[in-house]
């Protein structure tokens, strides 16, 4: 590492300003944070030394996705090999899941980063490491057989229109991956809904087996209004299949027991707000235990905590509800803010068949008031502070 440091240092005057390469700089620059700790500090005033950076707080959250990530990879060679009928080993059904997932990963960062480093580049500012993030939680959101050209036209929406239009990294007002998905649930819904798009080959329709359906247990739920608790048809989906998420769905959804070793990973490390996942789930247990209680359809009487370990809900409370950027900062405001999730997300899900996933649309939501929630808990710490003042004056 030493001798790269030393060859960093010595072409380094060619990127900085009056150098042969100056317009290159934000480039250069974003490549040598990336290899090495930045040494910029703070000129005047007070500052805190802290080595938490961004680089490492993003690589965090990257390493807590891994388990999603690598079980996402087992768990689609293990549904396209269900859905024709044969049996696969271990290292085969990881084969198969790493050459579907892998490109949709290589697609959307050579997107999302390409465009970064060019505003970067436009605008001579330093590229900053937010998309490390977003970049690996684009493709644990989509489909497996989701088309590549797709992925980057998500992508680009994601970081252009999503992002970089309000003043990029920490300016955004919506999470970027799930701006993506919205992008392509609403532009292309054939690629993003359905029952073939959850299992990788199952579109061709070629050599499935009969009684295969490649739909997700909501997608099922939602559009005969049935529990199915005691299995599906084809299939014998127990609750522990659930959790572990050896069902259809996507890349990094399914498996519940992956996404909370990496929660541990998360709060563990002081990166992710325990508040807020926990708020998540209190929240979506609440509405789920109301509609048990008032069920007037099949849907409605799943029990509560089923709802939590199905589709997207434990993936988007651990990694999405608790981006820092589109959260809210006051603590109080972290517990309104991730049980307001968890409510709306399972009362989407329920009553409007038309998206049985709704922690998505819950998120997008809250990320546009989380700034109004902060607000008005800012605005009654103040009331409450000067209440105290008024009565100790007299």
């Amino acid at each position: 590492m030493k001798v790269l440091r030393n060859y960093l240092d010595k072409i380094k005057p060619n990127f900085e300003k009056g150098g042969k390469y100056q317009k290159l700089q934000s480039t250069f620059d974003a490549f040598e944070s990336f290899l090495f700790v930045p040494n910029k500090v703070t000129r005047s005033g007070a500052h805190i030394r802290d080595a938490m950076d961004m680089k490492r707080t993003m690589t965090v959250v990257v390493l807590a996705m891994l388990p999603a990530l690598l079980f996402g990879m087992w768990n689609t060679g293990l549904q396209h090999f269900t859905s024709i009928g044969v049996s696969a080993g271990f290292w085969e059904l990881m084969w198969f899941g790493f050459l579907k997932v892998i490109p949709i990963v290589i697609v959307s960062y050579v997107t999302g980063l390409g465009i970064e480093f060019a505003v970067a580049q436009i605008r001579g500012h330093e590229v900053n490491e937010g998309f490390l993030v977003s970049g690996m939680l684009i493709p644990l959101v989509m489909p497996a057989d989701v088309p590549l050209w797709t992925v980057a036209i998500a992508t680009a929406f994601a970081v252009i229109i999503g992002k970089e239009v309000f003043g990029g990294t920490g300016m955004n007002i919506m999470n970027p991956a799930l701006t993506a998905r919205a992008f392509l649930f609403f532009a292309y819904p054939s690629k993003m809904s359905g029952d073939l798009v959850w299992t990788a080959g199952l579109e061709s329709g070629q050599g499935i087996v009969d009684g295969y359906s490649g739909a997700t247990i909501l997608g099922q739920a939602a559009a005969q209004n049935t529990v199915f608790t005691n299995g599906l048809p084809g299939h014998a989906y127990s609750v522990w299949d659930m959790f572990i998420g050896i069902i259809p769905g996507s890349i990094g959804e399914t498996s519940t027991l992956a996404i909370l070793i990496g929660a541990v990973i998360l709060i563990y490390t002081g990166v992710g707000s325990w508040k807020i996942i926990a708020s998540v789930f209190a929240g979506g247990a609440f509405m789920g235990i109301l509609l048990n209680i008032f069920a007037v359809s099949n849907f409605m009487k799943m029990p509560f905590w089923e709802h939590l370990i199905l589709g997207g809900f434990a993936f988007g409370a651990v990694y999405m509800a608790t981006d820092p950027v589109t959260a809210t900062q006051t603590e109080k405001g972290k517990w309104i803010y991730g049980f307001l999730i968890g409510f709306l997300a399972i009362m989407i899900r329920v009553i409007n068949p038309a998206y049985p996933e709704g922690v998505m649309l819950a998120i997008l939501l809250m990320n546009v008031f989380a700034p109004l929630i902060d607000y008005y808990v800012v605005e009654g710490n103040i009331k409450r502070r000067l209440k105290r003042v008024k009565v100790n004056a007299h």
